[in-house]
Formats: structure tokens, C-alpha cells, sequence
């Protein structure tokens, strides 16, 4: 090979990203890419065939790269290239792209109205772009109606639970005023009559397209749909699940020592939970602590205003304590802003990384379910206060995403922020006993999604065992339930959490016993945090090698 390899490197990875992007235009609109803003993606058998084709030729090219005297950064992006590939033909194989379309989370009726939120309809050029790509729409939607039938005619389908609620989705769509929609409430457009006329297309071009979808879904899909819940029911279920569990924590793990893991776990969990109940005088009764923490009114905000404040002063808490534990701080800064209403209830936006602009950790509204002060949750605090938002940066201070197309980020991300809740506990940061129980909550919620999503897909659990299950974990009802139904959608998003900070915890002992007291925790955090999204595979081989040993 005449080439040096990195230049070898280089030349795969812009190739496989230009194709990819080409394939998938929407996600090159939310890269900030408007050469292809406006299409849509095919989900037909010629654009399906298209996408393995690149997979295909691209995993052969891998194979003929030295990995010797490569780079980290090029070993990293030959394993994410390798990755990608390896669970694209997988996926094509097993065609779970015939189970994907059904989805009340991420199904095809719900790409426009996210798409619309990065897509620039602010100049006329850029306006007959967004136009054309709505008006994709019905034949977008069409093949997907195909992929509907495909999936009856192989016994492929989704869960009845899920079509019912995708079906009712639907419905709320359709019976809401075209001013409601999501699509012209948020386009980027330059003028109110620009916004009429993409109210008009909505209602004459996007609407009617999702009226045959939802027939679709009424007539023969339904009856055919799975009535037992887990990915077991479907034809080849158990191989599927394996994929699954691949796709989303890039490890290939079995799903009865997942299930292990999660119990083993949550009773580690209910100890620390109940010596903080004993200590507050509620002996082994964490359910009544619960519910005292729940009625205590310090830890209701009382207005919004009260909980953005307190959101604030804890973000300058940890800002002031994290030199301690990281070496690398962020360049830009951290702000705390109520989301907009249109908006999911609960976002982190990471900071702009080209230009600098501050990541946002964007409160919800109070509503009677605000979740109180003392819960830790979701990329929320006191996990948001622990989370310093490193952006993901590759050689010259490009995003890695830039580079090569990461798979999904999940057990990277979410264990990096479950393992952050831990740190935030390490650094002092709760205030009270009653935030540390609120944290052992949380971990407990990811201890049980270890469970319940293999117990759905892989041990014939019913959705009542799920949700009974979760009960016990200490899930209100309606948690228990959505939660459920979230994972019976999404099978392996439950395992992310917990196996990725699983991953980085042990990690850290393997590092700190080799290390002994010279062990750097600061180090072990900048290499954890400054390569970008990786594979766990990737990470567990290349971190002992980035964290070095002090002399």
C-alpha cells in the first residue's frame, strides 16, 4: 500500500460519511448539512439495497487497513466503521426495518415534525428545499405502507400494544387543528405568509398521507399484529433480540446474565436505600420515605422561576468542584433555560462546538407531576450538575460525528451519565440524604430496565409483569407503565444505562488497581470523555493504554 495509513483512514471515513449522508438526507439536515434538505429517506427495497451496498463494500475496505502504526483516533474510527457496517448488514439480514416502522416514539409519522425543528426555510432558496421535502412525504409514507404489508405477509409485526398506540398518535394528529401542528408551529421560515403555506401543505399533502398510513395500521396490520409483547413472539424473535442488544450497547451479551445483572444490582441499590430510610426513621419502610419526600414542600418548587434558580445554583456548585475531578473543563459554559413548549419535557442540548455557544440544560414547565428537587432523573440534577458538557471532539477540535458516523451512542452516553449520578454523590453535591435516596432511586429505575427488557424479550414476560416489576422498583404507576411500553417498542434501549456505566465503573478499578495511589482521576475522566461516542469494546481495549501511570 503506497498510501500512509492515516491518509488511508481519511479517505474511507469521508467517503463512507458523504455516502451516508446521502442515503439518510434528514440526518444530514440535523448535522447542519442542506445538500440534501430536500428529500427524504427511502425505505423501499431499492434504497434498503442501496444502504447494503454501502455497508458491504465499505466493511471490505476495512479489512485490507493495517491496524499497526495507526493513530488512536484512526484505530477509533476504523472500530466505529467496522461497527457500523457489522450491525447495518445485520440489521438488513433480519430486516428489522419491517418491526421498526411501527413505532409511537420514533415511527415515520413522527420525522417531520423533528426534522422541521433543524431544517433553516429562511430564504426562498432554502423554503423550495423544505416545500420539496414535505411534498416527499406521501411517497415516503407509502413505502412504508409497504413495508406494513410486507411485515404481515412474514408474521414480522410489531406488538399489538404498540400499534394502538401508534394508532392513537395518529389520531390526535389528524383530529388537531392544522395550526396545532408541530411542523408549521416550528418551521424556520421567514415569513407568516411562508408558515400559511406550509400550514396548506400539511393539510393537503402531509395530513392525507398520514390518513393511508393510519388506515394501513386500522385494517389487516392490526389484527395481525403480536398479542404477546417481547421480541421472542416474532419469527427468529431470540436472534433479533441478540441484535438488538448489539445495536444499542455494541456489546453481544446474554440476555439471562443481563437479567442477573439487573437483580443482583437493584438489591445492592435496596440496601443503600434502606440504611438512608432506617437512618431517617422509617426503618426498612422506603415507601413511606418516599412518599414523606414527596410531601415535603422543600421539595416542591413552588414556581418555575424558584426551579430554574435552584437548577442554577447547582450547576455553579459543580462548576466550582469539578476542577477537582477533571482535568479538561468545557470552553463553552452551561445554561439553564426553560424548554420551549413544543419541546420534549426534559432536553440536554450539548454546546455548539464550532461555535462555541453554551450547552443548555432546558428545565421543564411546573406542572402537578414536576418531578420534586430530591429525584434524580433522567438528564436532569443533581446528574446534569455531574455532567460537564464536554463536546465530543475529535483531532483539531472537529466533532468526532464529523468525522465518522457513530453507532447508536447509547451505552456510551447513558452509562457515562448514570455513572455521573454516582460521581455527582462523590463530590458531595446532594445536599440532604433525602437527594442521595432520590439518586439510589434512579439507579434503581436503570437496575430495573435491565430486567423488564429481557424479561419482555427474552424470558415471555407479559406487559402486567413489567409493570408490576417496576412497582416494586419504586416507579409510580404511570412510570411503571410507560416505561413499559417504551421498551416493548424498543427493544435493548432499556440495557444502555446500566451496562454502560457498568463498563466505566469497572474501568476505573481495573486503572486504579493497577495504579495504586498514583492513580489519576482526572486523567481517567478527560480520556473516558475525550475521545467521543465509542463502542464499550473500543473503550475497554484503548482506555488503559490513554490513562497513563505518574512516574
Amino acid at each position: 500500500m503506497t498510501d500512509q495509513p492515516s491518509s488511508v483512514v481519511d479517505d474511507l471515513a469521508d467517503r463512507f460519511w458523504e455516502a451516508l449522508l446521502e442515503l439518510q438526507p434528514t440526518t444530514a439536515t440535523m448535522y447542519g448539512d442542506e445538500r440534501y434538505a430536500d428529500r427524504l429517506e427511502d425505505p423501499s427495497d431499492v434504497g434498503r439495497a442501496k444502504e447494503l451496498a454501502l455497508w458491504r463494500s465499505t466493511r471490505r475496505e476495512t479489512e485490507s487497513i493495517p491496524i499497526d502504526g495507526l493513530s488512536v483516533e484512526d484505530r477509533i474510527t476504523v472500530d466505529m466503521i467496522k461497527v457500523i457496517c457489522d450491525l447495518g448488514i445485520e440489521a438488513q439480514d433480519q430486516r428489522t426495518d419491517v418491526l421498526r416502522v411501527v413505532d409511537q416514539m420514533g415511527g415515520p409519522q413522527t420525522l417531520l415534525p423533528v426534522v422541521t425543528q433543524f431544517q433553516k426555510a429562511d430564504t426562498p432558496e432554502r423554503f423550495e428545499k423544505y416545500e420539496s421535502r414535505l411534498r416527499a412525504y406521501p411517497a415516503f409514507m407509502a413505502a412504508n405502507s409497504d413495508l406494513l404489508r410486507e411485515g404481515r405477509a412474514s408474521g414480522l409485526t410489531a406488538p399489538r400494544i404498540v400499534v394502538e398506540r401508534t394508532i392513537a398518535q395518529l389520531e390526535r394528529i389528524l383530529e388537531a387543528p392544522v395550526d396545532e401542528s408541530p411542523i408549521p408551529a416550528t418551521a424556520q421560515v421567514a415569513s407568516e405568509a411562508d408558515r400559511e403555506r406550509v400550514r396548506e401543505i400539511v393539510r393537503d399533502v402531509v395530513r392525507p398521507a398520514d390518513r393511508v398510513f393510519l388506515d394501513s395500521l386500522r385494517g389487516d396490520y392490526l389484527a395481525a399484529s403480536r398479542e404477546d409483547p417481547g421480541l421472542w413472539s416474532a419469527p427468529n424473535g431470540d436472534a433479533l433480540y441478540r441484535t438488538q442488544i448489539r445495536a444499542w450497547t455494541t456489546v453481544d451479551m446474554d440476555p439471562a446474565l443481563i437479567h442477573q445483572i439487573g437483580l443482583d444490582e437493584l438489591e445492592t441499590i435496596d440496601e443503600e436505600r434502606r440504611a438512608i430510610s432506617a437512618a431517617a426513621g422509617y426503618g426498612d419502610d422506603t415507601v413511606a420515605l418516599r412518599k414523606a419526600q414527596d410531601d415535603d414542600p422543600a421539595n416542591c418548587p413552588r414556581t418555575k422561576d424558584e426551579l430554574l434558580e435552584r437548577a442554577r445554583e447547582d450547576i455553579a456548585r459543580a462548576l466550582t468542584i469539578a476542577p477537582r475531578y477533571f482535568g479538561t473543563m468545557p470552553r463553552a459554559g452551561l445554561e439553564v433555560r426553560p424548554v420551549e413548549e413544543y419541546k420534549e419535557a426534559r432536553v440536554l442540548l450539548p454546546a455548539g462546538c464550532r461555535r462555541g455557544t453554551p450547552g443548555h440544560l432546558l428545565r421543564e414547565r411546573v406542572r402537578p407531576a414536576e418531578p420534586k428537587v430530591h429525584e434524580a432523573r433522567d438528564d436532569d440534577l443533581p446528574r446534569g450538575r455531574a455532567r460537564p458538557p464536554l463536546p465530543d471532539l475529535a483531532r483539531d477540535g472537529e466533532p468526532e460525528a464529523q468525522r465518522v458516523p457513530p453507532p447508536r451512542r447509547g451505552a456510551y452516553v447513558e452509562g457515562w451519565g448514570l455513572y455521573s449520578e454516582r460521581l455527582a454523590d462523590e463530590m458531595g453535591l446532594f445536599r440532604t440524604e433525602g437527594e442521595r435516596f432520590g439518586m439510589l432511586d434512579a439507579q434503581a429505575w436503570r437496575a430495573a430496565r435491565l430486567v423488564v427488557d429481557t424479561g419482555l424479550h427474552a424470558l415471555r414476560w407479559s406487559r402486567q409483569q413489567s409493570i408490576d416489576f417496576l412497582l416494586s422498583a419504586g416507579l409510580s404507576a404511570t412510570d411503571a407503565t410507560i416505561e413499559t411500553d417504551r421498551y416493548i417498542a424498543w427493544p435493548g434501549q432499556a440495557l444502555t444505562y446500566k451496562l454502560g456505566q457498568r463498563a466505566i465503573e469497572s474501568l476505573r478499578r481495573e486503572l486504579t488497581e493497577r495504579d495504586g495511589s498514583r492513580f489519576d482521576l482526572r486523567e481517567f475522566h478527560d480520556q473516558v470523555l475525550g475521545h467521543g461516542s465509542l463502542p464499550l469494546a473500543t473503550l475497554a481495549r484503548e482506555l488503559p493504554t490513554w490513562v497513563t501511570t505518574p512516574a
